[in-house]
């Protein structure tokens, strides 16, 4: 990531006010509906990166853990970062150790991710794999997962 990138941090925006709210409450019903448990530790993580402009390290979020500025213990974000990653919450980009909440419904899709090299933003989407993944299982090989990760400029960035 290149430090004197140009346009303004709104450029990327995570989520603030009734937005975050309403993504939080999603994913509590989603824990609702599929018995599992969104404890304090795994919402605030979740929360941390729902509002980041761009991905977040789990140092990053150890750091930023405390509303009042105190760090988390590690074990409580790796275990909130695992939980949240299980359940489709979150996704690990590989290439920078970091974490992205899902921008998308988070169940049995592929993530992908456009990396700007410049300000660090990622943008996620969703690829088409239906004629990889038939070769695959032509080839008795059973996917378990994909993650694409393309780095170049976002648009602001280019401009």
């Amino acid at each position: 990531m290149v430090s004197d990138c140009r346009h303004a941090d709104q450029e990327h925006p995570g989520l603030k006010g009734a937005a975050l709210r309403r993504a939080l409450s999603a994913a509590e019903a989603r824990c609702a509906h599929t018995q599992e448990r969104l404890t304090a530790p795994r919402r605030r993580v979740l929360e941390l990166l729902l509002e980041a402009d761009q991905p977040m390290k789990a140092y990053d979020l150890i750091a930023a853990y405390g509303a009042a500025g105190e760090p988390a213990k590690p074990p409580t974000v790796y275990r909130a970062l695992d939980f949240l990653e299980r359940l489709g919450f979150t996704h690990r980009i590989e290439s920078l150790n970091a974490y992205v909440p899902c921008r998308l419904d988070g169940l049995d899709h592929r993530a992908a991710f456009l990396i700007c090299d410049c300000c660090g933003a990622a943008a996620e989407f969703e690829p088409e794999f239906s004629a990889e993944l038939t070769a695959a299982a032509a080839a008795g090989y059973a996917v378990r997962s994909i993650t694409l990760e393309a780095r170049g400029l976002c648009a602001a960035c280019r401009d």
